[in-house]
């Protein structure tokens, strides 16, 4: 082999204290996103090779084995900038780039027949049609199977092998992928497969973004576009529009949306317009049908991959378009480490493939609004009016509903109902002498579940659960603290909310496993309501809803964070959005009312008003006064440890090496038996801040005194 003789290995550890990558001598055939398996001291262990280079100081041993599979170099150098953009390591963001571990493609036995040759004394070949077996000795099983052939995968394997020892049939291996189910979900738009005619913004939305397809001479920044249109002003036409137009020269489109739940509806509408070229990759697949549409779009049998922030790692070469739906939602950034914006990395992607990026939202971020080139969407795709919202003062009502709201939803045929507190009741509490249930492993009060009554009304039934630990307990009858029997719930869940609202109801919070079927129920109803948290309120398309709730629109402005108004508007605008689709432009507009005790609130204002424009403009102002983002990078970095002396000594220790602007360390709760504390800082330029926190917490790792304390880096928190 000739080039470079070394290979340099990132192994799949999940230690911050390993720092590749380690040479290896080189063995043929192997290059830059190899996965190999390498001796590592006394293991052996997994890694991908992220370079080469041509001598190495040490004496090198060489790879056990070269895996089959195999990373583009693309997705490669995404690993490893967005191990320094996130300050995480290359390996943890190595392993979101490979398929499942384990899993063998599924393949089965096909037949083939094969016309014996005539003998030269014989009777000439026969005709099409005719028995072309005659005259062979076959039993009445053989003469079935071959009578089933070509047009039939053999499965009586025993009788192939006879046959193909005769030869009479050819038998080989085929790979059977595992194709993901229930792609088929959620509202359909006419036939689907040819596209409608669109109104003149979704025409002029659709020129625009095809303007900036056919030059890629464009700046990069013209590249770079946000899609804002009012909810049901039909921005996925837009983006089949754009998609196909990308299929059709022959490049790659990419499809995020935030929940697994949107995933089905968008796939059937893009397999719909465009075929079997779509793929899907999300965690809840099986294994086996996550490995099969990785090599679909690694091998470019599928170009379009649609689903949630994972599919910003989609296998795909020669990115022509990246699309990020309902591009303000939250979920678009990952919990665990490496804590990466999938929205971020979108943008990454399609600088380095010179594609476009487009993203959409009713209510975008105004990091999106500040940044990106707007191309608008002002009215409904139907042509009918948006909900009239009506702030509903709750302040001195007794009860969850307003007498108002109670008698609008009895009424209403099909309505949608948003409490953003899932379980029965959040928590429990002696009114005697005031003790509360708290997890013994956190910090925080447990929620009660599927509190009915026993079948001795003796207790409210179901259990208390930790939402962090998953801790459970049974509720209690009696006091703990003095034994008083007056245990009281306190504050209302979805589920409570559901079991008291009148008619058929259905139910979708996060404790509800098949969300997909809730929602698909829904749609088909022809009465209903829909109760759940903010996981109702997200792209989702039912015609006939005459009524949206928000029952406390005021939660998310008690957050302390700087995000709480823009978060409360977006809730409240995306719930409005919900109602009113379908009918056309002269039937009756549907109506949302907003349970709130701040009326005069402006981010409620604004949402009442269908304002986005004027809620960003004036966000921005507020943000640029006070220094946030867009105008600043905020990076928080936790330490975790069961010994509270331990990681208090560990987050003094980074709080010395950081910036001098940091604040803290201040104690989080108490999270799953583990003691934290959190720094944050605010700076106006993200690389030195990033550079800088990166360096203190590489330095308190790498001491033996805090060997053992996690440290969690997040950049710009959501």
């Amino acid at each position: 082999m000739f080039g470079p003789r070394v290979i340099q290995v990132e192994p799949l550890v999940t230690a911050r204290g390993v720092r590749g990558p380690f040479d290896y001598a080189r063995p043929d055939g192997c290059d830059v996103g190899s996965v190999v398996d390498v001796p590592f001291g006394r293991q052996r262990l997994r890694g991908v090779v992220t370079a080469l280079a041509e001598e190495s100081e040490h004496k090198l041993k060489a790879p056990t084995a070269v895996l089959d599979v195999s990373l583009p170099p693309e997705l490669v150098r995404l690993a490893l900038w967005m191990a320094d953009d996130v300050v995480s390591t290359p390996a943890r963001c190595l392993e979101l780039l490979l398929p499942p571990e384990g899993v063998a493609e599924r393949t089965r036995f096909w037949a083939d027949p094969v016309l014996p040759p005539p003998r030269p004394d014989g009777p000439p070949a026969p005709a099409e049609g005719d028995d072309r077996y005659t005259g062979i000795r076959l039993n009445a099983n053989q003469r079935a199977v071959l009578d089933r052939l070509p047009d039939w995968a053999g499965d009586d394997l025993p009788t192939l092998r006879r046959l193909e020892s005769r030869g009479l049939v050819e038998i080989s291996a085929r790979a059977r992928p595992r194709r993901p189910e229930h792609l088929d979900v959620g509202a359909h738009h006419g036939d689907g497969r040819s596209a409608p005619v669109l109104n003149p913004d979704q025409a002029l939305a659709v020129e625009r973004i095809a303007a900036v397809l056919d030059d890629p001479g464009t700046d990069p920044h013209e590249r770079r576009l946000l899609l804002h249109g009012v909810t049901g002003s039909g921005k996925t036409e837009v983006y089949l529009q754009a998609a196909q137009r990308v299929i059709e020269a022959g490049r790659t489109v990419l499809v995020l949306v935030p929940e697994i739940a949107l995933t089905p509806q968008t796939v059937a509408r893009f397999r719909r317009r465009l075929g079997e070229t779509v793929a899907v990759l999300h965690s809840g697949l099986s294994k086996g049908e996550r490995r099969d549409e990785w090599w679909r779009l690694r091998s470019g049998e599928a170009r379009i991959c649609v689903g949630p922030m994972s599919t910003v790692f989609a296998p795909v070469s020669d990115l022509g378009l990246v699309i990020v739906d309902e591009e303000h939602d939250p979920a678009y950034k990952h919990d665990g480490d490496p804590r990466y914006d999938a929205r971020r990395v979108a943008a990454w992607r399609a600088q380095q493939h010179d594609a476009v990026l487009l993203v959409g939202s009713a209510t975008p971020r105004p990091e999106s609004w500040a940044s990106l080139r707007r191309i608008g969407l002002p009215r409904r795709a139907d042509g009918r009016d948006m909900p009239l919202v009506r702030l509903v003062d709750v302040r001195g009502t007794r009860g969850t509903l307003h007498p108002d709201v109670h008698r609008a939803i009895a009424d209403a045929r099909k309505a949608i109902v948003l409490l953003n507190r899932r379980g029965w009741a959040t928590w429990m509490e002696c009114a005697d002498c005031g003790h509360t249930w708290e997890c013994p492993n956190c910090d925080v009060s447990l929620v009660l579940h599927g509190a009915r009554p026993g079948t001795d009304g003796s207790g409210p039934g179901g259990s208390l659960r930790c939402h962090h630990c998953g801790h459970q307990e049974r509720p209690p009858t009696r006091c703990v603290a003095c034994q008083s029997v007056s245990v009281g719930q306190h504050g209302l869940g979805t589920e409570q909310l559901a079991d008291d609202l009148p008619g058929h109801v259905y139910r979708l919070d996060a404790d509800v496993r098949d969300r997909a079927s809730v929602l698909e129920a829904f749609g088909a109803a022809d009465h209903g309501i829909l109760v759940g948290t903010q996981m109702i309120a997200k792209g989702h398309d039912f015609p006939d809803v005459e009524l949206g709730v928000v029952v406390d629109a005021d939660a998310t402005l008690r957050f302390p964070d700087f995000r709480a108004q823009e978060r409360t508007f977006q809730l409240v605008a995306q719930l409005a959005g919900r109602a009113g689709r379908g009918g056309g432009p002269d039937a009756a507009p549907a109506r949302v009312l907003v349970q709130t005790r701040a009326p005069d609130d402006a981010s409620l204002r604004f949402a009442a008003r269908h304002d986005a424009h004027g809620f960003l403009v004036e966000e921005i102002e507020r943000r640029r006064a006070l220094g946030y983002p867009p105008f600043s990078t905020i990076v928080r970095v936790v330490c975790e440890h069961p010994d509270e002396a331990r990681v208090q000594a560990a987050a003094d220790a980074v709080a010395v090496r950081m910036p001098e602007d940091t604040m803290g360390p201040v104690p989080l709760f108490r999270r799953q038996g583990r003691f934290r504390r959190q720094l944050l800082v605010k700076a106006p330029q993200r690389a030195a801040t990033v550079h800088a926190v990166r360096w203190a917490v590489s330095a308190v790792i790498g001491e033996a005194a805090h060997r053992g304390v996690m440290l969690a880096v997040e950049v710009d928190p959501r």
